[in-house]
């Protein structure tokens, strides 16, 4: 981790931007010359661009460079921790990849006959099975394509049974504060009203504001447990049996599964429907490397109302399942996001029994950072002072801020000037001057104790030159973006211009 700070390096060129030059990048010979010649003849004068396509003319080497340069200029959880709460960024295991890239798995068409893709079958038979062994579930479907796809199915399949029953007036979903961040989206998606209710001193859900929005009209409550705070719903089963006396759906988000993963299972804590991010919890590449897998489990009376095709087995084949009476239809295509999902199978095949350990090293990973963090000046727990977290831990620099200046965001580019990519900021949005850094069980003591040490030079630095905190980030690529700027959408006009017949699109 570099302890001074040095000039940036100039950001790197556009691949169109490298030294020009004359180079033969590659030879053509002159048969190939002329059969594209003649090929060029043959085609419509009005489809002929007026100018050439404005290809780099590089050598190889130039070209490798460049891109390595590119590489080496991100940042991903191959080099470091990636702590960003609530969205579990692990390490992904190469194994994974390897297997998953077979063409045994790349290959298949989802048009094959059901007798020749049996292998995949089994796997997301089992995988449905794990799936629904782990959450405490019935029968789970693999099709939703992401986290917020699982999460519109899990509220389309509560607005179906509820209509069902002739339940029409169901039409609020109640949403804690301390829910994942966009489950209110999804629940307005599906056609409800959402009805927010507070966080109480301990971080629980104010059971009090709770009872006095439960009525006639709840449909159910989307909730994530341990909850965004990082903390375990303690009264859980009083929540559940106060959705349900009402008539109420409980739907899990499964954002946060890392934290209780092998030792506490959401069906037995009252949930109907349990939506899982296999891109998060189950070690299947996030983000830039996605695509996402957003399996949903269903508890035995909702089994009917799954996205279809679910896998089903007669005894001597593996077959996909159309035929659920209920059905809220297809989520996505085909089988879903096949690939992801053979990704979270190997994951789940290595670690066999000792599933738990995720869970437990999880917790104690971020207990022993939490612990550390707390003891500095200027940081604060909002909610649930003197708890335990589970995955994760949300702290505030509401006191720093007021002390100093230095905000979060400030903290966060000064990270990045060490080394360190910094974790989800100012979310939840009920904690000032948050961070909310979630540490995997991939984190070793060592780099732990690395990002302590940086949040502590950094908050040492805030109380005796905070102007140098506001500067940064200066040992990265580009210095310090205008974050203004960059999320107000009238501030960047898209501007035309004319290439031959090419449209190129840039902004001013």
């Amino acid at each position: 981790m570099p302890r001074e700070f040095r000039q940036a390096k100039w950001p790197e060129p556009l691949i169109f931007e490298l030294p020009k030059g004359r180079k033969e990048t590659f030879r053509i010979d002159d048969e190939f010359r002329s059969e594209a010649r003649e090929a060029l003849e043959r085609i419509p004068a009005e489809l002929v661009r007026e100018s050439g396509p404005g290809i780099p003319n590089l050598s190889e080497v130039e070209v490798i460079r460049h891109y390595t340069r590119l590489s080496q200029m991100a940042y991903g959880v191959d080099q470091g921790p990636v702590p960003l709460g609530s969205c579990t960024m692990k390490y992904n295991p190469k194994i994974d990849e390897e297997l998953a890239s077979l063409p045994q798995v790349t290959n298949i068409h989802p048009y094959q006959d059901e007798d020749t893709v049996q292998g995949i079958l089994e796997i997301l038979y089992l995988m449905q099975k794990w799936l629904a062994k782990i959450t405490g579930a019935d029968l789970c479907s693999l099709q939703p394509p992401a986290g917020a796809a699982g999460e519109l199915t899990g509220a389309l399949i509560i607005r179906k049974y509820l209509h069902d029953k002739g339940l029409l007036s169901k039409d609020e979903m109640i949403v804690p504060e301390s829910a994942h961040g966009t489950n209110p989206a999804s629940a307005v998606m599906a056609g409800f009203k959402v009805v927010k209710v507070p966080a109480d001193a301990d971080g629980n859900t104010d059971l009090d504001a709770l009872k006095a929005v439960v009525g006639e009209k709840t449909a159910g409550i989307m909730l994530t447990n341990p909850s965004t705070l990082g903390l375990f719903e303690s009264r859980i089963l009083e929540i559940s049996d106060l959705i349900h006396g009402a008539g109420g759906i409980l739907y899990y988000d499964g954002a946060n599964l890392n934290g209780i993963l092998g030792v506490s299972r959401p069906g037995d804590m009252g949930f109907d429907i349990i939506h899982l991010n296999l891109h998060k919890t189950f070690a299947a590449p996030h983000g830039g490397g996605g695509p996402g897998a957003g399996a949903v489990c269903v508890k035995k009376e909702l089994t009917n109302y799954l996205p279809v095709p679910v896998v089903d087995y007669d005894g001597s084949k593996y077959f996909l399942n159309y035929d659920l009476s209920r059905t809220i239809g297809m989520t996505s295509w085909f089988y879903g996001n096949a690939v992801p999902i053979v990704k979270s199978f190997i994951y789940l095949a290595m670690l066999g029994p000792s599933l738990r350990e995720v869970a437990e090293i999880s917790v104690l990973n971020t207990n022993y950072l939490m612990s550390k963090l707390v003891k500095l000046p200027g940081v604060s727990l909002i909610y649930g002072e003197g708890r335990w977290r589970k995955h994760e831990v949300v702290i505030s620099f509401d006191r720093l801020h007021k002390d100093t200046g230095v905000s979060a965001e400030d903290i966060a580019k000064a990270l990045l000037d060490r080394g360190f990519h910094a974790p989800t900021i100012y979310f939840p949005l009920i904690v000032p001057e948050a961070h909310m850094i979630e540490l995997t069980e991939t984190e070793t003591k060592e780099k732990i104790d690395e990002l302590a040490r940086a949040y502590e030079e950094i908050v040492n630095i805030a109380y005796r030159n905070p102007q140098e905190l506001k500067e940064a980030p200066r040992n990265t690529a580009i210095g310090r973006l205008d974050a203004l700027l960059g999320n107000h959408p009238k501030t960047v006009t898209p501007t035309y211009k004319y290439v031959g017949r090419i449209r190129k699109t840039g902004s001013s």
